[in-house]
């Protein structure tokens, strides 16, 4: 027979819900691991970033590749998160082999090669790093992969000059006089003129320089006939290059050619300039040759 409440004894009381313990949670399951492809044609260093990598608690090396195809073979098998990949490979090496890498998973050049041609090419090609051996430490490689994976990129000191030297080339400007006014144009803000009425464009044309004025092509302002020439494609660009002041081996690297074929290319390009220097070639590309006497106007 049940307790009578009023009979009950003292400090007896039925447990409220608020006492009752709440139910446990569930354990919050443990992040994904970063799964990497390592892509070197050297076991050691394969083995050493192996070594190096899975130790980290939220890294996992998912497969090794020797060279470019068997890169793409574990890449396209495991989907990984980062792509390691060296770029002197036997082979399928790791240029031609990265445009197909990062439609996969994004990749990081990890490499001896050190050119600045090289490191622009990889990056121009869709790599979302580059490191060069050597130039950084374990802690910061696993940085390096954890920010590739979120879409950060990382370059060590040598490649980071390298692409800025290749940024920088044929960029500088003209040395000239500064022109008359050029503060007072940056600084006062002109009238606006009445309702209806252009804006005046006196003060553009007087900043700029006249451009190709030749006495072989009619005149001041008149563009030259580069057609005249017959440069091929790829000989009138290498014979802009050449006008804007780069050097052959600045021309090879904006090229991705070698050397050898840029001279080819500039002696073809002065046979059919009919010149015998940069300078006198320079001078017939942009109209600012001198009339031959007789020549036509």
């Amino acid at each position: 027979m049940p307790d009578d409440p009023a009979t009950a004894p003292a400090g007896h009381q039925d447990p409220s819900p608020s006492a009752i313990d709440p139910p446990a949670l569930p354990p919050v399951p443990a992040a994904a691991p970063l799964r990497v492809v390592v892509a070197d044609d050297n076991p050691v260093v394969r083995a050493g970033l192996g070594v190096l990598l899975s130790g980290r608690a939220d890294i996992q090396v998912v497969a090794e590749a020797a060279d470019g195809r068997e890169a793409y073979e574990k890449t396209l098998r495991h989907r990984p998160d980062v792509v390691l990949l060296d770029v002197r490979m036997p082979g399928v090496d790791g240029i031609s082999a990265l445009p197909h890498l990062v439609g996969i998973a994004p990749v990081l050049m990890l490499t001896y090669s050190r050119e600045s041609e090289i490191v622009h090419e990889a990056l121009r090609l869709g790599a979302g790093g580059y490191l060069v051996h050597g130039e950084f430490t374990a802690d910061q490689l696993v940085q390096a992969v954890r920010d590739t994976r979120n879409g950060r990129a990382n370059f060590t000191v040598t490649a980071a000059d390298a692409l800025l030297a290749h940024m920088r080339q044929g960029t500088a400007p003209p040395r000239g006089p500064l022109p008359e006014g050029l503060g007072a144009a940056l600084t006062a803000k002109p009238a606006d003129p009445p309702p209806g009425q252009p804006e005046p464009l006196e003060g553009l044309s007087r900043l700029q320089p006249p451009v190709g004025q030749s006495s072989v092509s009619g005149g001041p302002g008149s563009s030259p006939n580069r057609q005249q020439y017959g440069l091929s494609s790829r000989e009138v660009e290498v014979m802009e290059l050449i006008a804007s002041g780069m050097s052959n081996q600045q021309i090879a690297a904006t090229c991705f050619i070698s050397e050898k074929t840029v001279k080819n290319h500039i002696n073809r390009i002065f046979t059919k300039l009919h010149s015998a220097s940069r300078s006198e070639a320079i001078a017939h590309w942009l109209g600012t040759a001198p009339r031959p006497p007789g020549g036509r106007p």
